[in-house]
């Protein structure tokens, strides 16, 4: 710590929390900033390190690991969610500074840290080190705002039964919030870590928002104003399904899940454009017999052809014979190449959870969505799906809170066989066409990507180290050295 640094290429340290939703964007991110000449080192943990599926990629990113206190087993060996982050935030700041010093001490010295907000903790080890520390926010600017009034205490837990208004948002209503705060109670230990987020961001030296600004005008400028250094770089999808600038990107590179590519594209190949319901409730989500069997029912009694994403610890709640007695209009996978699958002319909607990368990806390539949100910030959006950016409907929920065969059956043949599915399909499609502009020659994300060059960290860099020494200097001749 505190080492004269000798002059190098910039080099970056990005870390991750231990999700595929969130290794997933950040690693993107990684490759755009190797792609603008900076070196990066991708750091999560060594549990997930040592058992993910890498898959082919033409990025030279180097990879690290950091140790979460579950090594040989990740969040699962863990008693419980609060003993899991306990555990993590203890040594995980610790074997970060470790990291650090071995790449100081090996010629390889980091220059900036982009860490994910999950991980607070991470900014004050960077400033230890005297490094330039990012925040990378995954969620939507819409999701940031509500935080971060948790967070300043304006937004009082619990939350009434009234129509919540915040700046730069429309009015939402308490089921439109986050579970963990309109569903009291439920995970606080995560809820903590959502409203953590913003303990320390205002000492960050960029805020980096995983959306793009076309797609949230009105909230990004009302968080410019509270965090000037927020800068909007998304979305973070492979590059070949965009701006085709990054040679080869096809894929994420990293995956959690063994990935049944061949079968899903194959499948797909043989079936007429746009008649394919695509169902997937990402890596995390877990749902109950119950609402499996609804999806089941409402998918066969749609009479349209799907792909339907199981994984392998919920293939025991389908329904006895479904998977026989739907051979012919449907495919069951444990995990899908989601990418490939969205972009395949033959798909004609998405089920889906609305997680953020999940949500993005759809507007990415013009996909409409049926909402089918389960916890955490996808309520939301879906909430934004439906109401402000139209490019999807809500599944409408029983008392209690089940999506029934039904509702799935209506939501599908109203995006595949009406006018309004027309219509949601001319949205999906604008938003593509909006995405696409962002990461263009002059678009939002793509001027914010390009100040990201090695030279631009060097100026940086030079005018951090020369605020100090001016900063040292004033205090010697002021106040003695023994203020130094």
């Amino acid at each position: 710590m505190g080492k004269e640094r000798k002059a190098h290429g910039a080099h970056c340290l990005v870390l991750s929390f231990p999700a595929q939703g969130h290794i997933n964007p950040l690693l993107q991110f990684s490759k755009r900033l190797e792609h603008k000449g900076v070196k990066v080192t991708f750091v999560t943990t060594r549990f997930i390190t040592n058992s993910i599926n890498k898959e082919s990629s033409s990025s030279t990113i180097n990879i690290e690991a950091i140790s979460d206190g579950f090594d040989q087993g990740g969040m699962a060996a863990a008693e419980s969610h609060e003993a899991y982050l306990e555990r993590f935030w203890q040594v995980g700041p610790e074997t970060l500074a470790q990291l650090l010093d071995k790449l100081d001490n090996s010629g390889n010295p980091v220059d900036c840290v982009v860490y994910d907000s999950f991980m607070p903790w991470a900014l004050d080890i960077a400033k230890k080190f005297g490094l330039i520390g990012a925040v990378f926010l995954s969620q939507s600017n819409a999701v940031n705002n509500i935080y971060y009034h948790v967070h300043q205490g304006k937004l009082k837990l619990p939350l009434s039964n009234t129509q919540l208004l915040l700046p730069g948002l429309p009015p939402l209503a308490p089921h439109d919030m986050p579970t963990f705060l309109y569903a009291f109670g439920t995970n606080p230990a995560f809820r903590n870590v959502l409203v953590d987020q913003f303990s320390n961001i205002k000492r960050a030296d960029w805020v980096l928002c995983n959306t793009f600004y076309d797609l949230e005008p009105e909230v990004t400028d009302w968080l410019m104003k509270i965090l000037p250094a927020v800068r909007t770089i998304g979305p973070t999808i492979p590059s070949m399904f965009l701006d085709k600038q990054l040679e080869d990107d096809k894929c994420y590179g990293f995956s959690i899940f063994k990935t049944e590519k061949e079968a899903c594209i194959k499948w797909l190949d043989d079936k007429p454009n746009g008649s394919v319901v695509y169902v997937s409730f990402g890596s995390v989500a877990v749902l109950d017999s119950e609402q499996m069997e609804e999806i089941a029912f409402g998918l066969r009694n749609s009479g349209s052809y799907f792909i339907w994403v199981v994984r392998a610890s919920e293939e025991e709640k389908l329904p006895k014979d479904f998977l026989n007695a739907s051979n012919e209009k449907g495919l069951v996978v444990t995990w899908s190449p989601q990418l490939q699958v969205l972009a395949h002319e033959a798909v004609g909607c998405f089920m889906t959870h609305c997680g953020w990368n999940s949500t993005i990806e759809a507007l990415s390539l013009g996909v409409p969505a049926i909402a089918v949100p389960h916890m955490s910030d996808q309520s939301t959006n879906a909430k934004f799906i439906m109401d402000v950016w139209e490019m999807g409907i809500i599944a409408s929920v029983d008392e209690k809170g089940i999506v029934r065969q039904q509702a799935i059956e209506n939501c599908i043949r109203e995006l595949l066989e009406s006018d309004r599915g027309k219509e949601i399909k001319r949205n999906a499609n604008k938003w593509k066409t909006l995405t696409l502009d962002a990461l263009d020659e002059g678009g939002s994300s793509n001027k914010i990507l390009k100040s990201l060059s090695p030279s631009w960290f060097i100026l940086f860099l030079s005018q951090i180290w020369s605020k100090t020494i001016d900063y040292m200097q004033y205090c010697f001749l002021n106040f003695g050295s023994d203020k130094l």
